[in-house]
């Protein structure tokens, strides 16, 4: 078996990120259990504020956590220098910020940023068949101030999958354009990770969610749940056995408590005023 099917591209493990505040640091994540595999595009969905953005810049080494293990083809990430890291983010790693201007060069026309980034990244391109396939052959010798904001962000989906690499991390891809441009950035992500790239984004877009071949969800700095494919939403259970309900499922339990009856095949959950199934055992 092919080993990109067997290890994930990157596992993070307990993952855990603070950041100083005025009242003290604050937890973005609190324990977030991830697996990142090739060939895929994952979509991380959750409320703002939930840890989003602070989990890719995990996932694309632009950020060490604080607690937990990230590993990269299996080795620990921690252990690499940050010579190593630069190493594996300029070459393997295609990074698309909220804003596109910040991750293109001012100076540099959508033909030479093209160029440019196959350049770090030591392989041929034709920078025009690039470009064409995000609609903008005739937009080739324009500089970034010079396109619309859909514009720079095809131009900024086109270059973080040059190579292609090994992973492209997008954070909010759709958020500002229109239904017809983000189809577009959608469709080449998705070519993207049909390419064997592994593709994760976060988003508020039910289309992105629509495309994903996985769906984490946020919440809290929790990885609350999880989807892949046609597969029903599952909750996640951290290493300490805890539990992130949906949202539909917490307006059954006001109260924060519930009881657990312990099946031989599963486990139920029912507000504490409701008895318990003849003969089962209940756990608080």
């Amino acid at each position: 078996m092919p080993d990109h099917v067997t290890q994930p591209l990157l596992a993070g493990t307990e993952l855990l990120q603070l950041y100083p505040t005025p009242t003290g640091p604050t937890q973005a994540l609190r324990g977030v259990d991830v697996q990142i595999r090739t060939g895929t595009l994952t979509a991380i969905t959750g409320p703002s504020g939930s840890g989003k953005s602070t989990l890719l810049a995990i996932l694309a080494l632009r950020e060490r956590p604080a607690g937990g293990t990230l590993r990269h083809r299996g080795s620990p990430v921690a252990a690499l220098s940050r010579r190593q890291v630069q190493r594996l983010r300029r070459h393997h790693i295609g990074y698309i910020a909220q804003r596109p201007a910040h991750g293109l060069f001012p100076q540099l026309s959508a033909r030479r940023q093209i160029e440019q980034t196959a350049w770090l990244r030591g392989v041929p391109v034709d920078p025009v068949a690039v470009l064409a396939d995000v609609g903008l052959v005739e937009r080739a010798d324009a500089l970034p101030a010079a396109l619309s904001g859909g514009e720079q962000q095809r131009l900024a989906v086109a270059a973080a999958c040059v190579g292609p690499p090994d992973l492209v991390i997008a954070d909010e891809p759709t958020a500002e354009l229109d239904d017809t441009t983000a189809d577009l950035v959608l469709a080449r992500l998705r070519r993207c990770a049909e390419q064997g790239v592994a593709v994760v984004l976060a988003t508020h877009d039910a289309r992105a969610v629509a495309v994903a071949d996985a769906v984490l969800h946020l919440r809290h700095g929790v990885l609350s749940a999880e989807q892949h494919g046609a597969a029903g939403r599952t909750a996640a259970i951290d290493g300490f056995g805890r539990v992130q309900l949906p949202e539909p499922a917490l307006a059954l339990f006001p109260d924060g408590r519930a009881l657990v009856e312990v099946h031989a095949d599963h486990v139920r959950l029912v507000p504490p005023d409701r008895p318990t199934a003849p003969g089962r055992t209940a756990d608080e």
